[in-house]
């Protein structure tokens, strides 16, 4: 067994092959990474917000940790693999270009989440692109980062950076509940029931048991 772990070891170490274990891990960690998030998530929400027997709702459960896990690691190996072949591919020698990763993400984003936007697609983009606005608002303030960037004081800095999250976090609810009470049929049909379980059932109850002690 000591010999057999000594040649993987040796194998896994092998400098030539480092550009495609680079891939085998990096898929192996978004397949872990996706199955790690989803599951717990998907357990919780089916469980409690969808109808059917339990063997349909554990088979809804799989499937959404394996559609996240499978995402995460496609995704994983297509960045990965563009960001090896620009790198080579690179006129002025095998280094890493300034938008290299901008691309690799551009064709990962279009090929696994662009072209089958269902809900487990649909809520990793989004997930995404709030951290992208909330990281790019960071950047929109910090100093020499774009042309206005002088005109920024400190103390004006700090001000924009103690009231972006509230000013966020508000617009963000305000938003949401419009859209909610007038254009329902719009929400993502797993963020509508969550919405509808807490502030439109709350409206009707028909005696103290459906009060408080169960929804209806």
């Amino acid at each position: 067994m000591d010999s057999i772990m000594d040649k993987l070891d040796a194998l896994a170490l092998n400098a030539d092959l480092k550009p495609l274990l680079t891939l085998v891990k990096a898929a192996r960690n978004g397949a872990v990474y996706g199955a790690k998030v989803r599951f717990p998530h998907a357990l919780v929400m089916i469980f409690l917000f969808r109808s059917g027997t339990f063997r349909e709702k554990v088979k809804l459960v799989l499937k959404a940790t394996r559609q996240h896990a499978y995402n995460l690691s496609t995704f994983a190996i297509i960045y990965k693999s563009s960001m090896i072949a620009m790198k080579y591919l690179n006129p002025t020698g095998p280094k890493e270009g300034p938008y290299d990763t901008f691309f690799a993400g551009l064709l990962g984003g279009y090929i696994v989440f662009g072209r089958h936007p269902g809900s487990v697609s649909q809520q990793i983009v989004i997930y995404v692109f709030a951290r992208v606005v909330l990281a790019l608002a960071k950047l929109s303030v910090e100093p020499n980062m774009h042309p206005l960037s002088s005109l920024i004081t400190p103390e004006a800095r700090t001000r924009i950076k103690d009231s972006a999250w509230p000013a966020f976090a508000s617009l963000s609810w305000a938003a949401v509940m419009y859209v909610f009470r007038w254009h329902p049929e719009t929400i993502v049909s797993s963020l509508r029931s969550s919405m509808t379980y807490i502030y439109v059932d709350s409206d009707h109850w028909t005696s103290f048991h459906n009060l408080l002690i169960h929804n209806k």
